[in-house]
């Protein structure tokens, strides 16, 4: 089994290390929770970080995060570059808490300079824990396999009954149209998931109608 401490660590036997990881482990969940407990209603924000400024899903994303941000919103992106420095520069444009629960990899990354709350972790599973728990909806731009890994958590949460549904929604029919069209016409028929299942998810090709929608199914932040 690799380490927890590396992603590309070698394979060690299980050793007293693991236990002193607990500690570890701990400390970053409760960092986590001290922090995070005192925002408003938030949005996590996903997306790829290899978007570059000016483009426009970089300014969609950065509108969305704005407009969810004036309605009172918190964001919580990966404190990454690309549309998750998008959605915490937006996150600031409309005076909202802006956090970024930044990932230690082994090419760094460094937290984008629109962060207000950082969070720095090393356990993969624990960040992911503070997305999901702190959030009651998710916006999901377009991006890569980590992206992917953040839909799948969710919805698989809420597929499994572990968490209550919140809204999910996909930004751009034209990104993700393919990947529906195949969960569909593939996974669906084959019986591995129920097409009605899909209905946990919804796409949106607009930052107002993201708003729009955010604002029906969960109404006002808490404060």
């Amino acid at each position: 089994m690799q380490s927890l401490d590396s992603p590309i660590g070698p394979a060690t036997p299980t050793s007293r290390g693991d236990a002193w990881r607990m500690f570890k482990i701990m400390a970053e969940t409760i960092d986590g929770f001290e922090v995070l407990s005192a925002l408003p209603g938030s949005i996590s924000i996903f997306g790829s970080a290899r978007a570059n400024p000016g483009t426009q899903i970089y300014k969609d994303t950065e509108t969305i995060a704005r407009l969810l941000a004036e309605e009172g919103y918190g964001i919580i992106t990966g404190g990454g570059p690309g549309l998750m420095e998008a959605g915490n520069k937006g996150a600031v444009e409309g005076g909202g808490p802006s956090v970024g629960l930044h990932i230690h990899l082994p090419h760094e990354q460094q937290m984008n300079r629109f962060v207000t709350t950082p969070l720095a972790f090393r356990y993969f599973f624990i960040r992911k824990l503070m997305f999901v728990k702190y959030a009651c909806a998710y916006v999901v731009m377009p991006g890569g396999m980590g992206t992917i890994d953040e839909l799948s958590e969710a919805f698989v949460l809420m597929q499994t009954q572990r968490i209550d549904p919140f809204p999910i929604v996909l930004y751009g029919s034209e990104f993700w149209q393919g990947f529906l069209d195949w969960v569909r016409k593939v996974m669906a028929r084959d019986g591995y998931i129920r097409e009605s299942e899909l209905e946990l998810v919804t796409v949106k090709d607009t930052p107002e109608e993201v708003l729009e929608h955010i604002r029906l199914r969960v109404g006002r932040p808490a404060s």
